[in-house]
C-alpha cells in the first residue's frame, strides 16, 4: 500500500491528478486549470511533486501486478530529451506488444543492458528468446545474464536474434510514449524524466488491457495505490 501520510489534499484527488497528467496530453498549468473547473485549487508547481512523487511507486506495483507475458521477449531503445542532452528509455514488449519493463538511463552502455534485462527478467521471469537490433551494448548485456544464469546452474541460455522486423512491434510501441512525451518538449531533471516516464508507462500498460480489462482506466490506477 502507498502511503499519502500527511498529505494535504484526499488521496483520490491527488491520483486523478497524477493519472490525469500521465494519461492524457495536458500540461501542468492545463491540469491547474482542470483541477480548478472541479472545484480544487492545487498549483501546478505541486501537481509536478505529486507526479514525481507518486507515479514511481504505482509503477511498481504495476509492474508486479500486470498479467504473465509471452517467453518470446522484443527489446529496444528510444531517445528522450533531459536538460537539453539525450537520454535513453529502455524497453521490453513480449511478442502480442504487452509491456514487460521500462527503464530510463543515462548511459547506452553494456552496464546499463545488462541492468535493464536483470531488472526485467525479475518480475517477469525467464524468456525463451530475446529479440534485439544490432547494438553491441544490448548483445553484452544478453551475453551477461547468460553468464549469470548458468553461474547459478540454468543450463539453457537465453536465445538471442537480431531480426529487424520482428522488433517492428516494440518500434511501434514507442510511438505511444513519445506522442504523450512531444508536448513536453524535454524534461528540466532526470528524476522528474524517468518518474512522469514511469506513469505514462503504467497509463499504458492499463490501456492495453494487462491489469484489469473492462474496469474503468482511473479505477485500475488507483487500486495499484491501495
Amino acid at each position: 500500500m502507498i502511503s499519502f501520510k500527511g498529505a494535504q489534499f484526499p488521496k483520490d484527488v491527488i491520483l486523478f491528478a497524477v493519472f490525469f497528467y500521465v494519461r492524457y496530453t495536458v500540461s501542468y498549468r492545463d491540469l491547474e486549470e482542470i483541477m480548478a473547473e472541479r472545484g480544487v485549487s492545487v498549483d501546478h508547481a505541486t501537481l509536478n511533486r505529486w507526479v514525481a512523487k507518486y507515479s514511481p511507486l504505482i509503477a511498481e506495483e504495476a509492474r508486479r501486478r500486470k498479467a504473465p507475458a509471452d517467453r518470446s521477449w522484443r527489446m529496444d531503445e528510444t531517445y528522450i530529451r533531459v536538460k537539453g542532452q539525450w537520454a535513453y528509455l529502455y524497453r521490453a514488449v513480449d511478442k502480442f506488444g504487452k509491456t514487460l519493463d521500462f527503464m530510463l538511463s543515462k548511459k547506452r552502455n553494456k552496464t546499463a543492458a545488462t541492468r535493464f534485462f536483470a531488472r526485467a527478467l525479475e518480475v517477469n521471469g525467464l524468456p525463451r528468446k530475446i529479440v534485439i537490433d544490432r547494438s553491441g551494448a544490448n548483445t553484452a548485456g544478453i551475453n551477461a545474464v547468460n553468464r549469470m544464469l548458468r553461474s547459478f546452474g540454468c543450463p539453457i541460455p537465453i536465445e538471442m536474434v537480431r531480426i529487424k522486423y520482428l522488433n517492428n512491434i516494440v518500434e511501434q510501441d514507442h510511438r505511444t510514449i513519445k506522442k504523450r512525451v512531444r508536448p513536453i518538449l524535454g524534461f528540466k531533471s532526470f528524476v522528474s524524466a524517468s518518474a512522469t516516464l514511469e506513469g505514462i508507462e503504467v497509463a499504458n500498460i492499463i490501456r492495453k488491457g494487462q491489469l484489469t480489462p473492462g474496469l474503468c482506466p482511473f479505477i485500475q490506477f488507483a487500486a495499484l495505490a491501495a
